[in-house]
């Protein structure tokens, strides 16, 4: 009896195999494991922000008194303008000189001397890719190293707000922020000036004008001035009005203002005293349902040096929440550029499960996410919420 052999692949079949096998291996690498419709929704959204960025340095209001069959061209023409003038100078003339070459690149010139006819194309393709790659590797080159400064700063600024709410007796707390860039002009906290008494604790929120690094310094000093006058043992009324004159100091005659809720929470009385310095007024939702908005203070930080504030006080009762935000959830908006609006974030807290502080937090983003979507937003998004029990 002779023993059948199995058979041998063939040397082209395993070949076949080892190059898909790569092939698959190279996709998975660049598109890091993303489906084709997340690869397209992040395209989409990033081409929307890419207008949006470009889009500010158009006349829109002199493209709108143009016939319609001209504004295409006019808006081109502006954003190319546009995305130009943010090159440096050597940059420019590099893209022009590939531009120039890609239009009389296919040229075709006919010249006849004597009984001979000489014929030639331009052909400046190649050149006018290589320059491209140019432009593209250093335009990628100065992005990767703003990105890895910017890290670096977020990694500091991350230093500056607590990573886990403190213990509160009766209470818990759950916070989150987003922010639009790699730093944030938004920030929270919540912590005991006296660590050895946990009678007092002082819960902030704030957002600072503006956006990316200039936002981000300004709060580093709003948090370094808060944790040193709340140490000395100030009342909110005190608390604000210093911090309202050191901002006004640095404030760029009120350019650089910040608007913040400062409040001041007794464990022993459950009674929170507050001032609003021209912020979006925190929601206490009471366990019955009932909204009730946090209002009285004054003018944000750093407008006036001797603006004066008034502070105001409400008692947490049981099962209440009180939820403290910036105005980036209200002003998220979706792919259609619809914001979420202050009444569907009201019909949100309306909405609130009776659960502990961090799953109510996490349920209101998920509000705000789910109306969203994956649109790019154009302002940092901070919530905080302070759930009594």
């Amino acid at each position: 009896m002779s023993a059948s052999a199995s058979p041998t692949p063939s040397v082209s079949s395993t070949a076949s195999v080892g190059g898909a096998n790569r092939a698959r291996n190279f996709w998975q690498h660049v598109s890091e494991g993303r489906q084709l419709d997340e690869l397209w929704s992040q395209f989409t959204a990033d081409a929307r922000a890419s207008y949006g960025f470009y889009g500010k340095d158009v006349d829109w209001e002199e493209i709108q008194k143009l016939p319609r069959w001209h504004r295409p061209f006019h808006i081109a023409k502006d954003i190319f303008w546009a995305m130009l003038m943010k090159m440096t100078p050597a940059r420019r003339v590099l893209l022009l000189l590939a531009l120039v070459l890609l239009l009389v690149s296919g040229t075709a010139f006919t010249f006849q001397t004597g009984h001979t006819t000489v014929a030639f194309d331009l052909k400046f393709e190649l050149f006018a890719a290589l320059i491209f790659l140019l432009l593209l590797s250093l335009e990628l080159a100065d992005k990767v190293t703003m990105k890895r400064d910017l890290e670096i700063a977020r990694e500091i600024q991350m230093w500056l707000v607590p990573s886990e709410p403190p213990e509160v007796p009766g209470a818990d707390i759950a916070f989150a922020t987003r922010p639009q860039n790699s730093v944030a002009g938004d920030y929270y906290d919540a912590f005991y000036p006296d660590p050895a008494n946990r009678e007092r604790l002082v819960v902030v929120i704030a957002d600072v004008a503006g956006k990316s690094v200039p936002a981000a310094l300004l709060m580093a000093t709003l948090q370094a001035s808060l944790r040193t006058i709340a140490g000395e043992g100030a009342s909110v009324a005190d608390l604000v009005t210093r911090l309202n004159r050191y901002a006004s100091a640095y404030s760029l005659d009120g350019r650089r203002f910040t608007t913040a809720v400062l409040c001041e929470y007794s464990t022993m009385t459950r009674q929170l005293t507050y001032v609003n310095a021209g912020h979006n007024a925190p929601i206490l939702r009471r366990a019955n349902g009932t909204l009730e908005k946090l209002e009285t203070g004054g003018l944000p930080l750093g407008i006036k040096a001797d603006a004066s504030y008034q502070t105001a006080s409400v008692e947490l009762n049981p099962r209440d929440a009180l939820i403290l935000f910036t105005d980036g959830v209200v002003e998220a908006f979706n792919e259609s550029g619809e914001e979420f609006g202050n009444e569907r974030w009201l019909a949100a807290i309306r909405g609130l499960p009776d659960w502990n502080g961090h799953l109510c937090l996490r349920y209101l983003m998920e509000s705000v996410d789910q109306f969203a979507g994956a649109t790019r937003q154009a302002d940092d998004i901070t919530c905080l919420v302070f759930r009594s029990k």
